[in-house]
């Protein structure tokens, strides 16, 4: 088990409590005062934070009750959002000169069920597109 952990390519693929976004203060602060843009079937909406950093992000993933009525689809689709940013949070965190994302909200808005695979493909360019967009402000410009 140590030769493990000592491996400098050792990435921790877990998504625990502390990086879930529950706090309605800070969920009505980022859908106040966040950026968006859309993917299909995905939107993302995201609060810069002050200063880089390699911590990950607060997390907030959503399915619409509008588009699937029965909760087991609504909690289905969570599970595969959730589970394809906890396979690729890795993109953001190990970002040159770290991130600048405090929070993020991952929004389901599409109207039919889609495979994990294209569910991830999308978010995987949703989090390079986040980190460009982030890039592109002066506060997270000096990086390059």
């Amino acid at each position: 088990m140590d030769n493990l952990v000592s491996t400098p390519d050792a990435r921790s693929y877990s998504f625990p409590k502390e990086e879930h976004l529950c706090r309605k203060k800070l969920i009505d602060e980022l859908f106040g005062r966040g950026s968006s843009f859309g993917l299909y079937p995905l939107r993302l909406i995201w609060l810069p934070a002050l200063a880089p950093t390699t911590a990950p992000p607060q997390v907030l993933v959503s399915v619409s009750k509008r588009n699937f009525k029965r909760a087991v689809d609504r909690n289905y689709l969570k599970r595969l959002l959730r589970e394809a940013y906890r396979l690729n949070k890795y993109r953001l965190l190990e970002a040159d000169g770290g991130h600048q994302v405090a929070q993020l909200a991952i929004i389901y808005t599409g109207k039919e069920k889609k495979p994990l695979s294209v569910v991830e493909k999308k978010l995987i360019s949703g989090l390079e597109r986040l980190l460009t967009e982030i890039g592109a402000t002066p506060a997270g410009g000096s990086g390059s």
